[in-house]
């Protein structure tokens, strides 16, 4: 196996060794080289020994380089290579319930173990072989981040539909046993993974502690696109309490025997539950904080910090639109009013975005479609410019998930559109018009 060079940077090591574009790197130091963790891995040692592949013919280059040097290599890509599918066919997919005509990027499911090691991806471990785990042990990459599901090995082969979905769970003990560092998710399915099975879990997965840094539930999505697929209803007030009864329960007392609480459950189970969110030190520096465990309470505690800090007695005059996700509206309406309270010339038209295009079911920001917004919020009052969440928008493109544009929802409500980030700073300098 070899990769493909695709750049040589001008007056670098292997630049002045004869190294050129759509030559092959083959292997360093006798290790093959099939993707970038492999390349930044081998590339560390003093000497090196490259073997390269230029018209059909093998060279073998030996430099020594100081460990901060850069050989000059381009890749293209981190992967090097074809991105690795999905092979399960979970019953809880949120990619399945995608309706017809969408772009083809939104169908791809992805796990694909490289994506874990280098942007914190969760993988379901069945597209691993015992290579892969010794390839992992052997470069001491960590954290690994798994989609666990359930720790019941038959339940989760159903839950997956993946014959080696439940064997492959024994490659977190061989992990642990290594001084890996794994962050765990569970998907929770009302009735399914829940409860009992749900204590299993988590009885199972903190036996691997402290390998094991972080358990999150998160609830199962479902959009109005579920026709022919498993039947499932959506979690309520009271089985979303179930679930942070047992989380809490568990954490409490895991927490008196290591000090530390290690599971936690995701805002969505208690804005279901309309229960309040946890404080700061509840979530013990927020491992699980891009899984949605804790962002509410983050923003919030970020917010009002900065509130405190601004001046008074500035004067501010100023319109603007906010619009947010049907979860999080009360949080950033919260805020918008403190804002408004302390510059009586400031007003913040804050909307709450139901979810038309995958149904109402669907409450957060990151699933609004740029069609809901110019529907939902045509003709009402925005100001200067519309804040929305950088959620919403894929990350290859400043397109929604219905293909429209940032640029297409500006002409249709007539004002300019920005995204502000998960931060409380910069969430309050763009409705004041700092940034």
């Amino acid at each position: 196996m070899a990769v493909e060079i695709k750049s040589v940077k001008r007056f670098s090591a292997l630049y002045f060794k004869g190294v050129k574009a759509q030559d092959k790197l083959i292997s360093i130091n006798g290790n093959m080289i099939r993707d970038f963790l492999d390349y930044e891995f081998y590339i560390k040692d003093e000497k090196l020994t490259l073997e390269i592949e230029h018209n059909g013919k093998i060279r073998f280059i030996k430099l020594t380089k100081k460990p901060e040097d850069d050989l000059g290599l381009g890749f293209g890509s981190f992967l090097m290579d074809k991105q690795q599918r999905c092979k399960n066919k979970c019953i809880f997919c949120f990619i399945d319930q995608n309706p017809e005509g969408m772009r083809e990027s939104i169908y791809f499911k992805d796990d694909d173990s490289r994506l874990s090691f280098l942007f914190g991806n969760y993988i379901t471990m069945t597209n691993l072989t015992d290579t892969d785990i010794d390839r992992i042990i052997k470069m001491h990459i960590s954290p690994v981040n798994i989609s666990v599901h359930t720790m019941n090995k038959e339940l989760r082969v159903m839950m997956m539909k993946n014959k080696n979905a439940g064997d492959c769970l024994d490659y977190i003990k061989r992990l642990a046993d290594a001084g890996v560092e794994i962050n765990t998710q569970l998907v929770l399915c009302p009735g399914i993974n829940d409860g009992k099975e749900l204590e299993y879990s988590l009885n199972e997965l903190s036996g691997y502690y402290p390998a094991v840094k972080s358990i999150a539930a998160v609830p199962v999505g479902l959009t109005k696109y579920r026709e022919g697929l498993f039947d499932m209803p959506a979690y309520t007030k009271e089985t979303a309490s179930d679930v942070i009864d047992i989380i809490n329960s568990f954490g409490e007392s895991f927490k008196k025997k290591h000090n530390v609480r290690l599971a936690y459950a995701a805002d969505e189970f208690y804005i279901k539950a309309e229960r309040d969110i946890p404080d700061a030190d509840y979530y013990e520096g927020y491992p699980q904080i891009e899984n949605g465990v804790g962002l509410w309470r983050n923003l919030e505690d970020e917010a009002l910090d900065v509130i405190d800090t601004l001046d008074k007695e500035r004067v501010i005059m100023r319109e603007v639109g906010l619009a947010t996700g049907v979860a999080a509206y009360p949080l950033i309406k919260k805020i918008s009013d403190k804002l408004c309270e302390i510059y009586p010339g400031l007003k913040v038209n804050v909307y709450e975005i139901k979810n038309d295009f995958y149904g109402h079911s669907v409450t957060v920001a990151g699933l609004i479609t740029g069609g809901d917004l110019i529907s939902q919020l045509k003709g009402k009052p925005i100001g200067e410019e519309l804040l929305i969440p950088e959620v919403m928008l894929r990350k290859e493109a400043d397109l929604f998930l219905d293909n429209i544009s940032v640029d297409d929802v500006s002409q249709e409500l007539k004002t300019k559109v920005r995204t502000t980030e998960d931060c409380g700073l910069f969430l309050i300098q763009k409705i004041l018009g700092d940034l």
